[in-house]
C-alpha cells in the first residue's frame, strides 16, 4: 500500500542516510554499537526498554550492559533509521513492527519495534548466520524425518521463544542438502538464508517481495513449488491457501502460537467463522501430515534444550480432527509411537533420564503429571537425576 507522501518521505531520508556512507554510519550508529556488545558477549537478544539501560538476553537470562537509562525517544531514534520502508510505514501506522537489518561484518537481526506505556521499545534477535543442525538443537530424529515427508502440512507449534523458526529452518535445510525440490519459504522478516544446494530456493520477504502473506502464498503456487513454508500461519486467508495446498500435493511447513498438539490444530479451525468451522476441519483432515510442539526448558548447567510433543497423523487422528473430539488426540500420540509419535511426557522423562533436566523442573512443565511420574519410575536412569 502507498504510503503518505510524510511518511515516504521519512523513509526515504533514513534510507538515504544509510546508504550515503555505510562505513561512517556503522561504525557511529547507537543501534550497531549495541548490537557488537550483544554480539560480543554471545548474546541472543537485546532488550531495549524505557527506564531502563539497555540488556541483552545470554542464555535465558537477561543482563544489563551500560549503566544509564533509556528513554522512549532514544530508543526510537535509535532504531527507526533500521526499519525497511514498509516496517516505518506499519509502525506509523499502527505503533508495531518488525523488520530485517544487517550490519556487515557482524550479522543479520531481527527488530521487533513497539510501544508500551505509550513509549517505543524494542526486541532485536541476533540471527544466526548458520542453520544448526537437528544434533545441535537437541531435536529427536522423528523431528528430522518430517523433511522427508513428500506431501501434507506439518505445523509446528510453541510460545515465543520456542525455538520454532530454528526448527523450521533446520527442516528447510535438511530438505535442501537431501532433496532436489524448489521450495518456496515466505517469511516477514527473512531470519535464514540458506544457499542453493540439492534443492533450489526462493525466499520471499513480506514488505519487500510482497504485501501480505496470503498474497505471497498465491502467488508462489504459481512458481511450481514442491516445498511451500509460511513463516506463521497468522490469519484464517493464509491458513485457507495453505491447507489447500497440502490437499494438493505440496509439502507445506508453517508455524503457529500455541502450546500442544491439541491447540495447534484448534487454533486452524477456531480462526474462522463459525459457520466455516466444519468445513475446515474437514480439509485439515486430510491435508495434516504432522504436528510438533516444543518447549525450551532450562536444563543443568544452563542453556535451554526443547521438550518435544508430536502427532503424526494417522487414520484415528483424522477422524477426531473431523468430528472435532480433539481431546482424543493424546491417545492417538500413544497408538502412532512407531510412526514417530511421543508426548511431552516423555521427552521430558528423557531430558531427565540423561541428566539434564530435574524431575521438579519436568514435573512442572508437563502437562500430564501422572503419565510423566509413571514414565520416571519405569526409567531407572531417572532415579538419579
Amino acid at each position: 500500500m502507498p504510503g503518505s507522501p510524510e511518511l515516504n518521505q521519512i523513509a526515504g531520508e533514513l534510507n538515504e542516510k544509510r546508504q550515503a556512507s555505510p562505513a561512517e554510519s556503522s561504525a557511529t550508529s547507537r543501534l550497531d554499537r549495541w548490537l557488537r556488545e550483544l554480539v560480543g558477549q554471545g548474546g541472543s537478544d537485546l532488550l531495549l526498554v524505557p527506564e531502563a539501560p539497555p540488556c541483552l538476553r545470554f542464555k535465558g537470562n537477561v543482563r544489563k550492559f551500560e549503566a544509564r537509562p533509556l528513554d522512549g525517544k532514544e530508543i526510537e531514534s535509535a532504531v527507526l533509521p533500521a526499519l525497511t520502508s514498509h516496517a516505518l510505514q506499519l509502525y506509523r501506522e499502527s505503533q508495531i513492527a518488525d523488520s530485517s537489518y544487517r550490519v556487515e561484518g557482524l550479522g543479520r537481526f531481527r527488530i521487533n519495534l513497539h510501544r508500551e506505556r505509550g513509549s517505543a521499545a524494542a526486541t532485536i534477535r541476533a540471527l544466526p548466520s548458520k542453520v544448526p543442525s537437528f544434533a545441535e538443537l537437541h531435536l529427536p530424529p522423528a523431528v528430522a524425518a518430517l523433511s522427508r515427508l513428500p506431501r501434507g502440512l506439518v505445523l509446528i507449534g510453541g510460545p515465543a521463544g520456542s525455538g520454532k523458526t530454528t526448527t523450521l529452518a533446520a527442516l528447510v535445510n535438511e530438505i535442501n542438502q537431501t532433496e532436489s525440490r524448489h521450495i518456496v519459504t515466505i517469511e516477514d522478516p527473512i531470519e535464514y538464508e540458506y544457499r542453493h544446494a540439492r534443492s533450489i530456493l526462493e525466499q520471499v520477504e513480506i514488505g519487500t517481495d510482497a504485501p501480505d502473506f496470503p498474497t505471497a502464498l498465491r502467488a508462489a503456487l504459481r512458481q511450481a513449488p514442491d516445498v511451500l513454508v509460511v513463516g506463521e500461519m497468522r490469519d484464517p486467508e493464509t491458513m485457507r491457501i495453505a491447507v489447500a495446498a497440502a490437499e494438493t500435493g505440496h509439502l507445506v511447513l508453517s508455524t503457529l502460537h500455541t502450546t500442544d498438539v491439541r491447540s495447534t490444530i484448534a487454533r486452524v479451525a477456531d480462526s474462522f467463522p463459525v459457520e466455516r468451522q466444519n468445513t475446515i476441519r474437514q480439509e485439515l483432515a486430510l491435508a495434516l501430515a504432522a504436528v510438533l510442539t516444543q518447549m525450551l526448558v532450562p536444563v543443568k548447567g544452563g542453556g535451554q534444550m526443547p521438550a518435544t510433543e508430536l502427532l503424526m497423523i494417522g487414520y484415528g487422528a483424522r477422524q477426531h480432527i473431523r468430528t472435532n473430539t480433539l481431546q482424543q488426540l493424546q491417545q492417538e500420540i500413544t497408538l502412532t509411537k512407531k510412526s514417530g509419535s511421543r508426548s511431552l511426557e516423555e521427552s521430558l522423562a528423557e531430558l531427565v533420564a540423561q541428566g539434564h533436566l530435574s524431575r521438579e523442573e519436568a514435573a512442572g512443565r508437563a502437562f500430564h503429571p501422572d503419565e510423566l511420574q509413571s514414565l520416571l519410575r519405569s526409567d531407572p536412569r531417572s532415579h538419579s537425576a
